[in-house]
């Protein structure tokens, strides 16, 4: 009789506690992100039929404050928890993704946490303010010259460094455990609990992966909570146009100019079925509010952060023309400081076409009065 073979890999699992371990201490070290309530003016509020005075309120979850500093710190621990849980990063692995943005920024944060190379693919037209965030967390970035070879190369390098593409656009919906375990929606609808209107009326996020967005939907459906769910989606993205005809395979030749949402394509995270409504946001009217909106909170916020309040403004604006009080809730997604050179400058502004004057009209009107028609005019 031949011998038993056996290939014993337990070994892995002590690297993969202690992986694991780093990661739970650092959310417990950071605790939850701050919900902050945003002040509307007088006519948000009104006496109703039974003389009890009711209104409307909205709310900011501040994903900013996390310690890489945007929304993406939640989506690249959740990718991190589910690649090492699933074998794929081991001791040594080199992790690997496409992006140049707030995920990768996010991701050398925490392979570096973890004691693992990371390497960001991105085309070499990236600025240097972006690679420089990504290094200052421990990541390298690999760039190739045109941005549709950015996947292809992602798995070149996987292949040839025997490493794991983490693949964020294809794994953001399955990472995160919708169910709760601390999640956003989870943490929203905990950090409500005391407010006038514990249950949100609304939610609405933007879409990059479609990662958060799955997350609230399926949240919101489990916990059988009378909230909807809105998705904002800016300028050449295809989101809301597949939303609109059921065709996933839709694609645009333009990128979206607001960094971290809207995609060319139709990304395996994006979860239509979840969705109750979207909404479009010009561009113009993203920067618009993100500037107002941050004079008045006294702090930049960036440009998602305005294309979500854009929808959420609206959303306001329609329930208090109807008399109906409730709460709205979106995500403050990372500080305006990433965008001085460019949502927040004039010059750059100018160059790229933008007249923010009717989208800044339409914000005036609507803090003076909650009239939102001159934006459908």
């Amino acid at each position: 009789m031949k011998p038993t073979r056996v290939v014993d890999h337990r070994a892995d699992r002590a690297w993969a506690d202690n992986a694991v371990r780093l990661i739970e201490a650092d959310a417990r070290r950071s605790a939850d992100t701050h919900l902050l309530r945003v002040q509307l003016p007088k006519w948000s509020r009104w006496v109703d039929d039974d003389g009890r005075d009711v209104g409307v309120d909205l709310y900011l979850k501040d994903e900013s404050t996390h310690p890489t500093g945007s929304l993406k710190h939640r989506l690249a621990r959740s990718l991190f928890l589910y690649a090492i849980c699933n074998g794929w990063v081991r001791e040594g692995t080199t992790v690997i993704e496409a992006s140049s943005g707030s995920t990768a920024v996010s991701e050398a944060y925490f392979a570096d946490l973890i004691g693992v190379p990371f390497i960001a693919v991105m085309t070499s037209s990236t600025s240097p303010s972006k690679t420089a965030l990504i290094e200052r967390q421990g990541g390298r970035c690999h760039f190739v010259e045109h941005a549709g070879d950015v996947y292809a190369e992602a798995l070149r390098l996987e292949r040839e460094l025997g490493g794991h593409f983490i693949d964020q656009f294809t794994m953001a919906e399955r990472a995160t455990d919708w169910r709760g375990n601390n999640n956003i929606a989870e943490s929203i609808f905990a950090q409500m609990s005391d407010e006038d209107h514990p249950i949100p009326t609304w939610i609405v996020v933007g879409a990059g992966t479609g990662g958060t967005s799955a997350t609230l939907g399926r949240y919101l459906r489990y916990r059988r909570h009378p909230t909807w769910l809105a998705v904002v989606d800016p300028e050449n993205s295809v989101f809301l146009p597949a939303y609109d005809t059921a065709d996933g395979s839709l694609t645009s030749e333009a990128g979206s100019r607001i960094e971290g949402i809207g995609r060319p394509r139709v990304e395996p995270s994006f979860v239509s079925q979840v969705i109750d409504r979207m909404i479009g946001v010009p561009d113009d009217a993203s920067i618009a509010t993100a500037r107002m909106v941050g004079d008045r909170l006294g702090r930049r916020i960036g440009g998602s952060t305005g294309t979500n309040l854009w929808g959420a403004l609206q959303i306001v604006a329609e329930m208090v023309a109807a008399r109906r009080s409730g709460s709205v809730v979106t995500l403050l997604c990372d500080s305006g400081d990433r965008y001085a050179n460019t949502y927040f400058d004039d010059d750059w502004i100018a160059a790229q076409g933008f007249d923010l004057s009717a989208a800044t009209a339409v914000l005036h009107e609507f803090f003076a009065t909650g009239d939102w028609t001159a934006a459908t005019d």
